[in-house]
């Protein structure tokens, strides 16, 4: 990746208060949340902890601390395919940015030296395998730190999902440098792994900010998987046509079969994983992060730390493995705060699988254990009667109130008695375990339980079994919900390479009858509604405009899509669509008032200010 030309040209004089640099730099008149305290406790010497949630300002955190203190921002960050759209955003607000990683070459590199040596930088950029090289040391010894900021601050945690070896050895910072203020940030933790990055990055005595990690503009809906890639097509064109989104598979096939069924299907898309060369990734994420409308498929090797504000949907066409992973790629979307969609196919089939592979994990067994209590969790948010929000919360240590705006309370499952139905199942394992020997998966005992005639029946006899036929009361589709949740709830069990089913020490509880089996029934009213869930296009944006301000907001995404590509930058880096939605519909006349709008700073006003005042008035 090429390295930009260093801006050494001045900032404006340093103005003394936070929120001056707030208006100044970045164009908003005040902070949100815990941000303003934040800032004045880093910017004030003291270190912090900061768990907030994805599109809740974090870079702010550290940021405006930097402008405020004398010498450069150092930020750790493992994002380094987005190094130079966060730089080149930066540049855009007129603030003095570079970075050092395995992109540039020597001469690009020195530059970028050179101008933290002389002061010239604001911030600095730096991948945590730098601090491993003693040059790096030595040159942030040679210049004056402001502070460090380690971004994504769960990578520290051995247990977490994004585990980076080269985040332990941040807790050398504070040894090299005890009088330079640390903040380290994320949006997914745990209260386990909040304890954890706190000791590991020897941040015990530094002060804690715990945002809540509710995301209201996102609807999490979480639907039965019955042909998951054409729900998906009918989510897209019903809810989000024209919307950028991104797509997780489990499966580096499933992502190339998923995102040519969507171009086949009129519906851009491009595929991201590890198996791609390096160059079409590159081209991929940087087209997705550059045009609006266009759909990326992808393994969990895309997104970690992607800026792109108006990300539509998220949706997940495989189980996550844990709440952590599925709360981060989640939060991939509305990062602008506009009315957003979580959306996940979920199948009898996805825990079978995962069962499978945490089985077959490498690792003791206590690293399978702790597999296990991920996915268990992951369950029990899909499982859930009750608000998906109120789960996520909880399962973050904090506490909500049902949202109004999820599957399940737009649309309220309900549970039932499923203890007869259980034991049933469970017999069906048991006979063909002990009677016959023999252990087979879902599909086989499901067939059992209907009476079926099939070749594989007969063969091994099956239609002798005492349990043959016992289940007709039930459709093949609610059996397969019946083995989905009994697997989710530790009642059965998954084993060997096939996915044979296998009763478990909870089983006997259920079969000796001291044990009631509660499941959840889907909605009936889900089938006439659509196979994408409960969602609606009722929901308002968050900045709302006029009918008549449309065209003029169509207008300046225009404006906005070529002034982007003349700089050879993402469009949000020049304005978001909140931003633009705000000129829209209060079409300022001149400058002064354009000033005002909301993201439009003293840098943008004066590098895009009669651009954008032309385009209103050739509307007129």
């Amino acid at each position: 990746m090429p390295s930009a030309e260093i801006s050494t040209e001045s900032p404006s004089t340093r103005v003394e208060t936070p929120v001056d640099v707030l208006r100044r730099v970045f164009g908003y008149d005040s902070f949100r949340g815990s941000q303003a305290e934040i800032i004045e406790h880093v910017a004030g010497g003291g270190d912090a902890l900061v768990l907030m949630p994805t599109g809740g300002g974090k870079s702010l955190c550290y940021q405006i601390p930097a402008l405020l203190r004398p010498g450069v921002g150092v930020v750790i960050s493992p994002l380094i395919a987005l190094m130079q759209d966060q730089v080149d955003a930066l540049r855009n607000l007129g603030v003095r940015a570079g970075f050092l990683n395995s992109t540039q070459d020597f001469e690009q590199r020195r530059e970028v030296e050179d101008a933290f040596l002389a002061n010239e930088l604001d911030l600095l950029y730096l991948a945590p395998e730098r601090l491993r090289v003693e040059a790096t040391v030595r040159l942030l010894e040679r210049g004056e730190v402001a502070l460090f900021a380690i971004d994504e601050a769960h990578c520290v945690s051995q247990w977490g999902h994004d585990f980076r070896p080269d985040y332990l050895a941040l807790s050398e910072l504070h040894e090299r440098w005890p009088d330079v203020p640390r903040i380290a940030l994320t949006a997914t933790a745990t209260e386990a792994t909040h304890t954890e990055i706190a000791q590991r990055l020897n941040l015990g005595e530094a002060k804690h900010f715990v945002a809540s990690f509710d995301r209201p503009n996102i609807q999490y809906r979480i639907v039965p998987k019955s042909g998951a890639q054409k729900q998906l097509l009918d989510l897209i064109r019903a809810e989000h046509p024209g919307d950028a989104g991104i797509v997780y598979c489990l499966s580096r096939a499933s992502v190339e079969k998923t995102a040519q069924f969507l171009s086949d299907n009129g519906i851009p898309a491009v595929p991201y994983h590890a198996g791609l060369d390096a160059r079409t990734r590159a081209k991929n994420q940087s087209r997705f992060l550059r045009e609006d409308g266009l759909t990326v498929v992808a393994t969990i090797a895309f997104g970690m730390g992607i800026d792109k504000p108006d990300v539509r949907f998220v949706a997940h066409l495989d189980l996550p493995k844990s709440v952590e992973g599925y709360y981060q790629e989640t939060g991939r979307a509305g990062r602008d705060g506009q009315p957003s969609t979580a959306w996940l196919a979920y199948g009898l089939q996805d825990v079978v699988q995962q069962r499978k592979m945490i089985d077959l994990s490498e690792g003791d067994q206590a690293h399978r254990r702790k597999l296990g209590t991920h996915l268990d969790a992951m369950l029990a948010l899909c499982e859930t009667i009750s608000c998906r929000r109120v789960q996520l919360l909880n399962y973050f240590g904090q506490t909500g109130q049902p949202c109004g705006n999820c599957d399940t309370c737009l649309l309220p499952p309900e549970s039932w008695d499923g203890t007869i139905p259980a034991q049933k199942l469970l017999s069906t394992v048991l006979r063909l375990d002990r009677e016959r020997d023999q252990r087979f998966g879902a599909g086989q005992v499901i067939d059992i339980l209907l009476g079926k005639k099939t070749e594989k029946i007969t063969q091994h006899r099956h239609d002798q079994l005492t349990v043959y036929g016992i289940g007709t009361d039930l459709s093949e589709q609610t059996w397969r919900g019946v083995v989905r949740q009994l697997l989710a709830q530790g009642l059965l069990a998954v084993e060997g390479d096939f996915g044979t089913l296998a009763l478990t020490p909870a089983s006997g509880e259920v079969l000796g009858r001291t044990r009631e089996v509660k499941l959840r029934r889907e909605p009936e009213r889900a089938a006439r509604t659509s196979s994408t869930g409960t969602g609606t296009k009722t929901r308002k944006p968050a900045i709302e405009m006029p009918a008549e301000a449309a065209p003029i907001f169509e207008a300046l995404r225009a404006w906005r899509a070529s002034a982007a590509k003349e700089q050879g930058v993402p469009a949000y880096v020049i304005f978001h669509d909140a931003t633009l939605r705000q000129i829209a519909a209060e079409s300022p006349s001149s400058l002064e008032k354009l000033g005002t709008i909301s993201g439009v700073g003293e840098n943008k006003l004066a590098k895009y200010g009669q651009e954008i005042l032309d385009t209103l008035e050739s509307l007129n």
